[in-house]
């Protein structure tokens, strides 16, 4: 389980086909204080094994489900992407629960500057409208962050300055594709209301 609170800012240092697999290798500092083979790191939001690792990298994996669903298949050398590790249980949980299993692409619709903010809208598959509601988390590229606005297909997040100078969300454009992870609460809920 993740926070949805970025650790740092890592980069694509090394893409290698595995057959129908890619072997990603990030260039990180700050993560890799304790981190270890079996680890759990979100990149980008999707939560991946950590396979080895080194002096300033590690590697996962990407397997051909996950390429299908996320934005690790459109990675390239030199992406910047955020990163987190693994929450423990003696950490504040600052955003809300992230479980780095992403429910699907969404489309940057519209990029709007709003004072010292950032207003971003982005437009989702209209069956995962139920699990958003205004003020809630939704968790993009990995980000803990809070619905704004929300209408038909399209939600709104006003980002902080913290937020655009911490993470690799600011390098977002018109048409950029992000991963959603939607409420894991709101998942539940549903699933419980089904056997009633």
């Amino acid at each position: 389980m993740f926070t949805g609170l970025i650790e740092e800012i890592g980069e694509i240092i090394k893409i290698s086909n595995e057959k129908t697999a890619r072997r990603i290798t990030v260039s990180a500092s700050d993560v890799m204080g304790d981190l270890k083979v079996d680890d759990s790191v979100s990149l980008n939001g999707c939560c991946q094994t950590v396979v080895k690792f080194g002096d300033g990298y590690f590697e996962v994996v990407a397997i051909e489900e996950t390429l299908r669903k996320t934005t690790l298949s459109n990675f390239k050398v030199g992406k910047k992407i955020n990163l987190e590790r693994a929450v423990l249980p003696s950490t504040r949980l600052g955003g809300h629960m992230v479980q780095g299993h992403v429910d699907c692409l969404g489309k940057v619709t519209k990029i709007k500057k709003d004072g010292s903010s950032i207003l971003m809208s982005i437009s989702f598959p209209s069956k995962y409208s139920k699990y958003i509601v205004e003020h809630g988390s939704i968790c993009i590229d990995g980000i803990s962050l809070t619905v704004a606005r929300l209408k038909d297909k399209e939600m709104t997040v006003a980002l902080i300055p913290h937020t655009s100078e911490v993470t690799s969300i600011a390098k977002s454009r018109v048409g950029t594709e992000v991963n959603l992870e939607f409420d894991i609460i709101a998942k539940y809920v549903e699933s419980i209301a089904k056997w009633q």
